[in-house]
């Protein structure tokens, strides 16, 4: 039941009126470094095991603040390109009001699996969403092989990355993955089970995490699948 907690990045001058895409040496800004210390300081006391992070400044810095305001050394930050933002090609460094003005932008909105951004560098969201939950399935077999089966890490990566793999934990089509919000310096969580995944939190940006930490089994408990199952009725 490895247990993956998804961080988006925190903000930077361009966050919100600009698609950053893969713009080079984009840094946090001092509201996104505050927001970054004090997710650091909340989720300090979970048994993370790895700290993953895509190779862009913003995740990296992200990826810092986790490590540095964590209970346990994490002497090591691993870098990742599967988790780098979606390459959106000509589309870089353009303010959104304009990007909503193209044909293009109501295919991202309606049918994202049948978008491709343009240029030569550009990506399709398919492609994008594939590499990401690739990365995912090889840490999470690369966290329970090496730190055993209830293995906790972390991933800092960007909205739309986040978004795909939520959408692909949950089943859904990626052309329902606009429905998902991520923001800055939020928490995601998502549990995965021999039967299927559990999406345990989404886009939290201020609550407690004591609940996350993995428990263990009881004498006698399945651990051969039964902790897939769902309860009947929600649980207690």
């Amino acid at each position: 039941m490895t247990t993956l907690l998804l961080v988006r990045h925190g903000l930077t001058a361009l966050t919100g009126p600009v698609l950053a895409g893969w713009t080079p040496d984009l840094h946090l800004d001092e509201r996104g470094r505050a927001q970054v210390r004090d997710l650091g300081a909340r989720i300090a006391a979970l048994p993370l095991r790895a700290v993953v992070s895509s190779p862009l400044d913003r995740c990296l810095e992200t990826a810092e603040a986790i490590a540095a305001g964590h209970g346990d050394p994490i002497e090591k930050i691993e870098v990742d390109e599967r988790f780098g933002e979606v390459r959106y090609g000509d589309w870089t460094g353009r303010r959104l009001e304009e990007l909503a003005k193209e044909p293009l932008w109501r295919v991202v909105q309606a049918h994202p699996s049948a978008a491709r951004f343009p240029g030569e560098d550009g990506e399709s969201l398919a492609a994008a969403q594939h590499r990401a939950v690739a990365g995912v399935r090889e840490w999470n077999e690369r966290v329970a092989a090496e730190h055993g089966p209830d293995a906790m890490y972390a991933v800092c990566s960007h909205g739309d990355i986040i978004k795909a793999i939520v959408a692909d934990a949950l089943g859904l089509h990626l052309d329902q993955f606009q429905r998902i919000q991520a923001d800055p310096a939020s928490l995601t969580v998502i549990r995965y089970t021999e039967l299927r995944p559990f999406v345990v939190r989404l886009n939290d940006t201020g609550g407690g995490v004591a609940d996350l930490v993995p428990k263990p089994a009881a004498d006698g408990e399945r651990r051969d699948g039964g902790d897939s199952d769902a309860p009947v009725g929600g649980g207690a």
